[in-house]
């Protein structure tokens, strides 16, 4: 892998995410003891986590047509991650300076979902 990453297959992108968000996750709940981190956390820890497994769920599709419904469903909850994300910084949740570090690989992922899926579609 290069250092910039780009080399990088999405399947193993978005496990090296969802190993972040799993770490970020157990750390979030060792710091906040109220109810709205710990569903906002678990928000976070749900869509992050899913978007690698339904990359890998992809992998072994029973067709075009589930390929990309899995892709589809990737860019959905990397979508929702991004948001998670963005809220948990908004409302002081999370340290911007820590998770702000995340948006710019979920942006990548995005783009990357977006791109595929739209290629599959026009080659239906």
């Amino acid at each position: 892998m290069s250092n910039d990453g780009k080399d990088i297959s999405i399947q193993q992108r978005t496990k090296v995410f969802a190993i972040r968000v799993i770490k970020a996750y157990v750390e979030l709940n060792k710091k906040h003891y109220d109810d709205a981190a710990k569903v906002l956390a678990k928000q976070f820890l749900r869509s992050g986590t899913s978007i690698g497994a339904n990359c890998a769920e992809a992998k072994f599709a029973q067709s075009r047509a589930d390929f990309l419904s899995k892709y589809s469903i990737a860019l959905k909850e990397a979508s929702e991650c991004q948001y998670w994300v963005e809220v948990m910084i908004d409302s002081n949740i999370v340290s911007e300076a820590r998770f702000s570090k995340m948006l710019p690989e979920l942006d990548r992922v995005i783009k990357i979902l977006i791109s595929t899926t739209k290629k599959l579609k026009q080659n239906k």
